[in-house]
């Protein structure tokens, strides 16, 4: 049944004939009810656009009934801000030597994971994964990527292993890359880096699959494509 009091032609049509009943007026109570829901809603919002600081300091104009909202809207700052910091803290590849070991690779953090490269100069894989790793770290600024110098990190450690990349989480080895045939050789692409790293969780790669097996299947296809058909030859030589 269509509401009397509501403001539609044919309604004001029906009041001028006399078939309606004047529009009841809103009681002064009912005004006052809406003026406070319309208020309350605008406060909502404000806070919303509020900052953290801005927050704290309109605290002592906040009533009891917005608490709740105020309280929504603050954790709600203070996980993004909490994301944002741990986002932009790291984004470059930091040298440490064995002192600054414990602080920044054991004790790294809640939620952090770390990419440690032991290296030597005078070794072109180890620049090679240098220049990867620089890549990478602006790349996912969430994970920790650090170089030391073997030797400095880790006394007397043969040249043989390097390059050495270990992966930590929360001060716990979750995977470690020793030695140069393990990366392949100086045919070592950023992108292979990257998907290997991936697969220890340190990195969320956006790479679909490991590059290096689009290589292989490439030439694997390439061989089946150019390679001599034994059988085709034999049955050409019965016709002959």
């Amino acid at each position: 049944m269509q509401d009397p009091n509501a403001d539609t032609e044919w309604n004001d049509i029906l009041r001028k004939k006399g078939i309606l009943p004047p529009k009841e007026t809103p009681k002064d109570e009912d005004i006052e009810e809406e003026e406070q829901l319309r208020q309350q809603q605008s406060v909502v919002k404000t806070y919303d656009q509020m900052t953290l600081d801005e927050l704290d300091e309109n605290e002592d104009e906040f009533n009891e009934e917005d608490e709740m909202a105020i309280e929504m809207y603050r954790q709600k700052r203070l996980a993004e801000w909490k994301a944002n910091q741990i986002k932009n803290v790291f984004g470059e590849v930091n040298e440490i030597s064995g002192m600054d070991y414990v602080q920044e690779v054991n004790k790294a953090g809640d939620g952090i994971w770390v990419i440690l490269h032991l290296y030597k100069q005078g070794i072109p894989l180890c620049t090679l994964i240098n220049q990867h790793l620089s890549l990478l770290a602006r790349k996912f600024p969430q994970t920790k990527f650090l170089k030391s110098i073997s030797t400095t990190c880790i006394p007397n450690y043969p040249d043989r292993n390097l390059p050495t990349l270990f992966v930590y989480y929360e001060g716990e080895m979750k995977g470690q890359f020793i030695g140069p045939l393990v990366f392949g050789g100086m045919n070592l692409k950023c992108d292979e880096l990257e998907w290997r790293l991936s697969e220890t969780g340190a990195i969320k790669t956006d790479l679909e699959e490991n590059p290096r097996k689009q290589i292989q299947d490439q030439l694997m296809t390439s061989i089946r494509c150019t390679g001599p058909n034994r059988r085709d030859g034999e049955e050409d030589s019965d016709e002959d």
